[in-house]
């Protein structure tokens, strides 16, 4: 079903009904994938975002606050990133950033389940 979601979301992206945030950390992370194959399709999606977040201060000290509260670094990073640009989700397959970015930070973190079903239910 998760699969399914994704690409649905992505179908969206590509339609021009959902806008995709790419960023300095998430460029960072695809890069360290093993698989030369999925860098590239990864990479393409880049080219579909409508935001592109570099490093700031600003993006930093608010990674730091998240990472005191309990996220690990990249997570608080990607996290400052969507916060940055006022994201209206921040969409992950991550189980444990979900249950512990709910508790502690002000951005709507979600499966790709949960945004298709609160996408519908608007």
């Amino acid at each position: 079903m998760e699969i399914q979601a994704k690409l649905y979301i992505q179908e969206n992206i590509l339609a021009g009904k959902f806008q995709l945030v790419w960023s300095y950390i998430l460029q960072f992370e695809s890069e360290q994938n093993p698989y030369i194959n999925h860098q590239h399709e990864i990479r393409k999606w880049k080219s579909q975002s409508s935001h592109w977040v570099t490093a700031s201060e600003s993006i930093i000290e608010k990674a730091k606050e998240y990472q005191a509260t309990g996220l690990k670094v990249k997570d608080a990073l990607h996290c400052a990133c969507a916060f940055s640009v006022k994201a209206d989700y921040f969409i992950t397959t991550d189980k444990q950033l979900i249950k512990t970015a709910r508790k502690i930070i002000d951005l709507n973190v979600v499966n790709p389940l949960t945004f298709i079903q609160e996408d519908n239910s608007v």
